[in-house]
């Protein structure tokens, strides 16, 4: 088959792409068991007190997002002026270094030492990744030809989904079965694997700027491109305040111990959601392009608040019928799991917006402004997920986010009618 055909099946025929893929997986799930272990790590510490685990728990999220956004920008602009492939490389030999000393935390007899130790830890990973995230993003340009973006978004995501299921189920796995130690062995391997399969990616093509321009006049460049980008903007601005509001990441170790189903069903809290986007993005894959794209995202959006707040009322909804804790468990991954599938959908319609309407040269710049959305969306998220279980309850805090969505949805169509005006995408 010709490799200029951009069939679903045509990026995952580019040797180079499947290097690629590897190491994207591969860092993926070292990157989610980490996170669990350290969720883990941080509730064990702190759930003598719940609103003290709930803001504790939102707090690293807080340490992730704070270098992330205030780096990424540079880290974009470094991305589209030095060898992106390097970038990536270097980025993933930082985190692996810093997971390194996660072995040592649980050594420490003082809360506070071990606590502080893992909040350093998810503060250097998330200045790591805010170069990670923008070299290896844009770099995707330089392997592949433009008429295949859109069957490597599609792959891209479905196996980054697939990791995202695997890791955390892994690490519930690993903390039951060995505790953080066990979980943190594995995370190494996974992280030096990934960065040996990313060491073999070959890029046929270099797309950096050809002119290297003063910092703050390459940044604004990439800002006013993404802000004439109507269609994106609104769309990356839909999704960032209705994950900021809606999502309950951050609070399910407390719900995965009102369920008392402990680290095993944690994972698989953490795992639901996951699970539903690979499902959906495996689907996608071999449907046909979306001939409504702007329909089809505020009703992906539209699922999700409802599972959200299904997900909160999950408990109340399995004793009106009779059901026990367990069958409470089983709902709320029901309703995580759709939540999933509905945020696949999104994702990918953002992505192919993002890779077909921004020029090569211009994709770490970009890609580093989207990523402030999708970085606030989620690791600020976590921090506002504790702040309102705090303030308002666990549960009310969920319910409450949940319909937050529909809200974020209404001002959004208002402010940005373009998207429902968003036909064939590319």
């Amino acid at each position: 088959m010709d490799l200029n055909e951009p069939t679903g099946t045509s990026a995952i025929k580019s040797n180079p792409f499947r290097f690629y893929i590897s190491g994207l997986v591969l860092g993926t799930l070292a990157i989610q068991i980490q996170a669990v272990a350290i969720a883990w790590q941080v509730f064990q510490i702190t759930k003598a007190d719940h609103k003290q685990a709930a803001l504790a728990l939102g707090g690293i999220g807080l340490a992730e997002v704070i270098p992330f956004v205030s780096t990424v920008l540079f880290a974009g602009h470094f991305a589209d002026n030095h060898n992106r492939h390097r970038i990536t490389c270097s980025a993933i030999a930082a985190m692996f270094l810093f997971g390194l000393v996660l072995f040592f935390t649980p050594k420490f007899e003082s809360p506070s030492v071990q606590l502080t130790l893992l909040y350093s830890i998810v503060f250097l990973g998330g200045l790591a990744r805010s170069f990670l995230t923008t070299s290896r993003q844009a770099m995707l340009a330089e392997i592949l030809p433009r008429s295949h973006l859109s069957s490597a978004i599609r792959w891209r995501n479905t196996l980054f989904e697939l990791a995202s299921v695997l890791g955390p189920f892994i690490g519930g796995i690993m903390l039951w079965q060995g505790g953080p130690t066990l979980a943190y062995s594995v995370m190494a391997v996974l992280f030096f694997s990934a960065l040996v399969s990313t060491l073999c990616v070959r890029t046929t093509q270099k797309l950096q700027s050809k002119t290297r321009e003063p910092i703050l006049k390459s940044l604004t460049t990439g800002i006013n491109f993404m802000i004439g980008q109507r269609v994106m903007l609104g769309a990356f601005t839909l999704d960032l305040f209705a994950i900021l509001l809606g999502g309950a990441v951050a609070l399910l170790p407390l719900f995965a111990e009102m369920l008392g189903v402990g680290e095993w069903g944690f994972g698989f809290l953490r795992a639901a959601t996951s699970t539903g986007a690979v499902g959906m993005s495996v689907c996608l894959i071999f449907l046909p392009a979306f001939k409504n794209a702007g329909r089809a995202l505020y009703t992906s959006f539209a699922v999700f608040g409802i599972c959200i707040i299904g997900f909160g009322f999950a408990i109340p909804i399995a004793q009106f019928l009779g059901f026990g804790l367990f069958g409470a468990f089983i709902l709320s991954c029901i309703f995580l799991f759709i939540s999933g599938a509905a945020d696949a959908v999104n994702v990918i319609i953002r992505q192919t917006i993002l890779q077909t309407s921004v020029p090569p040269e211009m994709m770490g710049r970009v890609s580093a402004v989207t990523s402030i959305f999708i970085g606030c969306s989620n690791e600020l998220g976590v921090a506002e997920s504790g702040l309102m279980a705090r303030i308002f309850g666990t549960v009310n805090s969920v319910i409450l986010g949940g319909f937050a969505v529909f809200g974020v949805m209404g001002i959004t169509a208002w402010q940005f009618p373009e998207i429902g005006k968003l036909k064939k995408l590319g």
